[in-house]
């Protein structure tokens, strides 16, 4: 219903909605990997032009976050030279593209279902082009819903955009488990000299065809979002800034009713040239802290869990190739999503990392105590679990609050830039090596994250700001104070 005071919140939700579908095609594509990686890697096996190994193997499954890293990096350039929409248009294009590549790496160029280091290399681009995607949705998707949504529930809404990432990972969980339905994993022996090759008995329908069918998944949502965004406008501050103030107006009438549409475009043109200073005006803490959020939020290793979940619950001893549980721990990571989300703004930003580091670190211990005594079954998986809901109610969602809050005005653009550079730089790391690691020792790559998790706790008891309640200009204060 739209007012003079109020303005239409259907219309509000609506384009909110699809842009969130952004967040959702970022947790859709970096969770793909988790069931397909495994086929993925024995069919590379059968090549005969070169011996594919874990190594290569972490580098394969973790490719397009190489193209996060671009993607991030140059996603405030398409944004002022594009704008949001058309930003987040070419992000769908590239997700939907990165799809079908990733479904038939060997169009056009190569021979179907022949393995060879030619193809491994166009597959790897097709998963960077999706990756470059992501990177885009990562930054883009919350600037556009903060440039549209009132100042009274931006912070909600925003946030929404971080469910949307976990609830996409659970659609391509249970999405993959569909896709497997009767057939299960490869198996993968190892010879004692380290060489892997595909056991003779293995489901090859998952080494030949399924893995296609879940990287091409990706392809509907991704179609979806791109025919939506042709329904959206562009937010009301980029209009401004490209001179076209009565559009924007049009916009803030619709949003947020016509007494206040005014006064708030006044604000935009008075903040459109905003002010900026060096990145070490206030420091060189800020940095480093903001820096240190971003690795932490990474080195705690989520994403081997995230990117490799069935295997892992299936070494576990999960019954039915780990999809059936990885899909539970899809449900259970919303849940706790939602748990942070929920309380955030009442207990602190503090207490929530330092309790899910602790949790993590349980997690992990217990999964590493598991490996060395050699017990399978429910502890381990239920451990793996616990792990990582403790991520989703603290380091998920929160790293990415406390990065939009720490950093004081005139340098958050620059300062954001660097955190979440170096966030899917040890993304990659972390998931790279994850299944030379694995394959080495369980319990040593889990004692290692346990590790990490305890001194992650310690760094935010002792040197993050807690930022509950504290205005942007409270901290522009604080880190002068500190300087």
């Amino acid at each position: 219903m739209n007012d003079a005071n109020n303005g239409s919140k259907l219309y509000l939700y609506s384009i909110t909605t699809v842009a969130i579908l952004g967040g959702l095609l970022f947790g859709y594509d970096t969770a793909v990997i988790s069931g397909a990686e495994k086929g993925l890697e024995a069919f590379f096996l059968m090549a005969t032009d070169f011996q594919y190994d874990k190594v290569m193997h972490g580098i394969t499954s973790s490719s397009a976050l190489i193209g996060c890293v671009i993607g991030g990096a140059l996603s405030g350039f398409f944004a002022s030279r594009l704008g949001r929409r058309n930003s987040l248009r070419l992000a769908s294009v590239l997700f939907f593209l990165s799809a079908l590549g990733s479904y038939y790496p060997e169009v056009l160029f190569f021979n179907y279902g022949e393995p060879n280091m030619n193809l491994l290399i166009a597959f790897n681009l097709y998963r960077v082009l999706g990756g470059i995607g992501v990177g885009l949705a990562s930054a883009v998707c919350p600037m556009y819903i903060a440039e549209i949504a009132p100042s009274n529930i931006r912070g909600t809404l925003v946030s929404c955009n971080q469910f949307a990432i976990i609830f996409g990972m659970l659609v391509v969980y249970f999405v993959n488990y569909l896709i497997m339905g009767d057939h299960t994993n490869p198996i993968i022996d190892k010879s004692v000299d380290g060489i892997l090759s595909v056991n003779s008995a293995s489901d090859m329908w998952s080494v030949q065809t399924g893995w296609r069918y879940m990287f091409g998944s990706e392809a509907f949502p991704a179609a979806l979002f791109g025919f939506l965004l042709f329904f959206v406008p562009k937010t009301p501050r980029y209009l401004v800034l490209v001179h076209q103030d009565e559009k924007a107006y049009s916009i803030l009438e619709k949003v947020n009713g016509a007494s206040k549409a005014k006064e708030i475009l006044e604000e935009i043109k008075a903040t459109s040239k905003e002010k900026t200073e060096k990145l070490f005006s206030y420091g060189v803490a800020v940095i480093v802290i903001g820096i240190l959020l971003s690795v932490f939020q990474q080195a705690i290793g989520i994403n081997a869990v995230l990117y490799y979940a069935p295997r892992i619950f299936e070494n576990a001893g999960a019954e039915g190739g780990g999809m059936m549980q990885t899909v539970i721990m899809g449900i259970v990571n919303i849940v706790f999503t939602l748990v942070a989300i929920f309380t955030v703004d009442r207990f602190g930003r503090k207490p929530l990392l330092i309790i899910g580091s602790v949790g993590m670190a349980i997690g992990a211990f217990a999964v590493a105590m598991c490996d060395s005594m050699g017990i399978k079954g429910v502890l381990p998986v239920f451990s793996v679990i616990v792990y990582a809901a403790f991520f989703m109610m603290s380091w998920g969602p929160i790293c990415w609050v406390l990065i939009s809050e720490i950093f004081p005005n005139t340098i958050r653009g620059k300062a954001v830039a660097i955190a979440v550079a170096f966030q899917w730089i040890f993304n990659y790391i972390v998931s790279s090596t994850f299944p030379a690691l694995y394959d080495f020792s369980p319990m040593f790559a889990y004692s290692l994250y346990g590790i990490i998790c305890v001194a992650a706790a310690i760094f935010v008891w002792r040197w993050v700001p807690e930022t509950k309640g504290k205005t942007l200009e409270d901290m522009s204060k604080l880190w002068k104070k500190n300087k």
